[in-house]
């Protein structure tokens, strides 16, 4: 594997900079804003994703069609997505065109205009994806699922915000949003790609460099207070979707590689995962069965999720909680571990040979102001893991009684 080394600086105005020169054609640029959903207030639901789109709409020197024709004549590639925490601009083009990638995202980043015209004509586009979600119940569920784990706390939001706020939105509470959020020291500029380190520099001080500093105290509520809870909703749908999970480990907790481990074996993308095995393999119960962990800066939520007939709903619940069961008390045999930690490795290793989700990857890391890990330190925590390690974090998380549940039962059933 090729050798990784990481360049970190600041700029005058607070934006720091992530770099690792990796040899290709390819090249990846990252503007990542340490604001997501979980910043809005109520009224603001909506509005991180809502200025995801519309930065796109004009700046002081580029129409719409400039701003989507600048890296596309060339062949590149410009995008943009929301989470709970942040908000990044990425793009992908050939080495050759680093100024006009750079030049492009300070240009979207720093002079949007918002024309009215254009934020009306986003506002349906918004609408639509919202509708299309609630159409999907397999992913409807993902939201409605944390709002029950995070209930009243901004965490717990839809990042798409509800149909009614986000027909209200308007250039002003755009302008406000951003002035009351977006900090230029909670910023990080990030690339990887064949530029050496003061090559990278000098162009960000020439695009970013010149921004002024924006300085602003974070809002962010931490999250506290957690309930279990089980809920079941009735839906119009041909099978029943249900979700399982609790709290897990923060981004900066020693446990998370243990929790990333724990998750993998548990659900993980692999066909052989426990769930799919001892769930969708044996018993045939369920089509789609996953486990997913995510870390955010304060707290975190692991889950389980399934789509299964209605009248195989309650063997499958039952058969979840008996894997989980297992993973707190039957300890992994040294072979199992050993297996269990070549396929994380593997899928990491598979994961890096993507120069963007490398780059995703790393600048999140910086943005919540940890360390910043090159692939063989990752390993090196990884093979420091026990089954003692597993099992103990298994009881933290898994215990039944601290475990929210989430039902979409069939109407049809």
């Amino acid at each position: 594997m090729e050798t990784e080394q990481y360049n970190i600086a600041t700029l005058p105005n607070g934006i720091r900079l992530l770099h690792r020169q990796k040899k290709g054609e390819i090249a990846h640029l990252v503007l990542a804003v340490g604001t997501g959903s979980r910043d809005e207030l109520e009224e603001q639901n909506g509005m991180a994703h809502f200025i995801e789109h519309t930065v796109f709409k004009g700046t002081q020197s580029r129409k719409p069609y400039h701003i989507l024709s600048c890296l596309d004549n060339v062949g590149g590639d410009l995008n943009a997505f929301t989470t709970k925490e942040e908000t990044c601009l990425q793009a992908s083009f050939l080495n050759a065109y680093y100024k006009r990638a750079m030049d492009l995202l300070a240009d979207i980043a720093f002079h949007a205009t918002f024309p009215e015209n254009e934020l009306e004509k986003e506002k349906e586009v918004v609408l639509d994806e919202i509708n299309s979600y609630l159409d999907l119940p397999s992913e409807e569920i993902y939201d409605v699922f944390e709002d029950l784990m995070f209930k009243s706390h901004p965490l717990g939001r839809n990042i798409l915000g509800t149909a009614d706020r986000v027909k209200g939105f308007t250039r002003g509470d755009i302008q406000a949003f951003r002035e009351m959020n977006y900090s230029t020291d909670s910023m990080v500029l990030a690339t990887v790609g064949d530029i050496s380190f003061k090559d990278f520099e000098k162009m960000a001080m020439r695009f970013f460099g010149i921004q002024p500093a924006h300085l602003v105290p974070s809002r962010r509520q931490p999250f506290s207070a957690y309930e279990p809870r089980k809920v079941e909703m009735e839906r119009n749908n041909h099978l029943s979707h249900c979700m399982i999970g609790g709290l897990a480990p923060e981004f900066s907790h020693p446990e998370k590689r243990t929790m990333v481990l724990l998750n993998n074996i548990l659900g993980g993308p692999a066909m052989n995962s426990r769930l799919s095995l001892n769930i969708r393999e044996k018993y045939g119960f369920a089509y789609t069965i996953e486990s997913q962990y995510n870390a955010y800066s304060d707290t975190g939520l692991v889950s389980v999720y399934m789509g299964v007939d209605p009248d195989s709903l309650d063997k499958a619940v039952g058969l979840v909680y008996k894997e989980l069961e297992k993973l707190c008390r039957q300890k992994m045999g040294t072979m199992q571990l050993h297996h269990a930690k070549q396929q994380l490795v593997g899928q990491l290793a598979l994961g890096r040979e993507s120069g963007m989700s490398e780059l995703l990857a790393i600048t999140r890391s910086l943005l919540m102001n940890e360390p910043v890990e090159t692939v063989p330190d990752i390993i090196r925590t990884i093979e420091m893991i026990t089954a003692e390690n597993l099992m103990e974090t298994a009881n933290r998380v898994f215990d039944r009684e601290r475990l929210c549940t989430l039902i979409f039962k069939s109407a049809k059933a």
